[in-house]
């Protein structure tokens, strides 16, 4: 059954990203500890409810597939603001690896090979990741390994600029060659 009008309700996808907490947890029974590692033991939800309730905080269920659940008392508001701290730091300190792709050519002359290794060596000094990719036509799919010798002369050419990550390799219609930028 469709939907009219495609609306969708975002407060319940977010929410279903949430754990429970306070009444919406399912459970009868729960392992109850506090916020400063205190533990109340297996005590009814309602209690570990109203406990939360004296102290001004949240019953928040942590663990669901324990035997029996485990809910923690806790501020969790503060919970989910050093949460999403975390998941900020984490993306900040995270490196992105862009890859450029050069195309060759079995046929390709000398000065089309000099100014497509030009065009790599930029990338490998903005630290891309460059790879060589020389397709194969036709009858050129007899003799595969022209393809090779194309990008071991490429190779020759961008050397004292970066690494090779992987030797020429085969795959489907293609010789391929990555080329990581040096380290510093």
């Amino acid at each position: 059954m469709s939907r009219k009008g495609g609306r969708s309700n975002n407060r319940r996808e977010e929410k279903s990203d949430l754990p429970p907490m306070n009444e919406e947890i399912p459970f009868d029974e729960v392992r109850c500890l506090s916020d400063d590692g205190t533990q109340h033991g297996i005590i009814p939800k309602l209690s570990a409810i109203k406990l939360a309730n004296e102290a001004g905080l949240d019953l928040v269920l942590i663990v669901p597939n324990a035997k029996p659940p485990v809910a923690k008392i806790m501020d969790y508001g503060k919970f989910k603001y050093q949460a999403e701290k975390k998941k900020k730091e984490a993306k900040k300190n995270q490196k992105t690896i862009t890859i450029k792709e050069i195309k060759l050519s079995v046929k390709i002359a000398e000065n089309d090979i000099a100014f497509k290794v030009k065009q790599a060596l930029d990338f490998l000094k903005k630290e891309y990741h460059v790879k060589f990719r020389v397709f194969l036509k036709g009858r050129e799919m007899g003799n595969p390994e022209a393809g090779k010798d194309v990008l071991i002369r490429v190779w020759e050419m961008v050397k004292d600029n970066g690494t090779m990550e992987k030797a020429p390799f085969f795959e489907g219609r293609h010789y391929n060659m990555t080329v990581l930028p040096m380290k510093k």
